[in-house]
């Protein structure tokens, strides 16, 4: 049995992403509260019950759970030796209102896919620098979640979109543009410019965006500007997040290729 809760919060630095939530929970038992938040729950050991509009639920296994913002719920451990959660709570511009009903009517979402794409969101926030490809894959992984809720269904990727979205890309390879910003400035669905793009390039476009950033950063190198100011000159994050996608893609470290 697991003697206490052990929780790790924050607030990662992604438009409509409240909190992000890791947790483990022994004999902690949630009374009845509400948030003003979208909950998307996975519970990755052990299970969840909890009732929600005065009805029984669980939360298991590849189940994604989600539950509408300000109606009362609770939870508790199902089984002996407590359970383990991740959490993102989601601002409620991210889905509409009209879906509060079904997802008091049907929280429980089996779709393996779904499911790998939330947990990649969990694992992207956890380091500094992928937030950008953490708002990518979640917003796809919205679009299929209302789908699920009986949203209309998306529209089929269009080549014209992926192409303004890397012409708009290549003019931020240093600063950025977050995907929300791309979207308003294109007038498409966030979801929709990221699927565009990956059917067009065979990549998502925060791919795309490292790709050129290891681009200018072996330029940079090769002009001999020191390498502890080529990650920021280049767009990275910091220079541990310049040396993983620097090998990752051109198979040496920054500093070899230097030699």
């Amino acid at each position: 049995m697991l003697a206490g809760p052990l929780i790790r919060a924050w607030r990662p630095p992604l438009p409509g992403v409240a909190e992000v939530l890791h947790a483990r929970f022994g004999e902690h038992a949630y009374p009845m509260h509400a948030h003003d938040t979208w909950t998307v729950l996975l519970v990755d050991d052990g299970a969840v019950r909890y009732d929600l509009d005065r009805h029984e639920r669980g939360a298991f296994g590849e189940l994604v759970t989600l539950l509408p913002p300000r109606v009362p719920h609770n939870g508790t451990a199902a089984r002996p030796g407590g359970f383990r959660k991740r959490v993102l709570y989601l601002e409620p511009g991210l889905l509409p209102d009209r879906l509060i009903g079904t997802a008091v009517d049907a929280p429980a979402v089996t779709d393996g896919h779904l499911h790998r794409m939330v947990s990649d969101v969990h694992r992207l926030l956890r380091t500094p620098g992928d937030e950008p490809a953490a708002e990518a894959v979640l917003a796809v992984a919205l679009e299929r979640l209302r789908a699920h809720l009986g949203d209309q269904a998306p529209e089929p990727p269009a080549r014209d979109a992926a192409h303004r979205l890397r012409d708009l890309l290549e003019e931020h390879i240093v600063p950025g543009l977050p995907l929300t910003r791309a979207a308003e400035q294109l007038h498409f669905d966030p979801a929709h410019l990221v699927r565009s793009f990956g059917r067009e390039f065979g990549m998502s476009p925060h791919q795309y965006l490292i790709s050129r950033r290891v681009d200018l950063a072996r330029r940079l190198i090769l002009s001999g500007q020191p390498l502890r100011s080529v990650a920021v000159s280049s767009g990275f994050y910091d220079q541990p997040h310049l040396v993983r996608h620097f090998k990752r893609i051109l198979g040496v470290s920054p500093g070899r290729f230097a030699r």
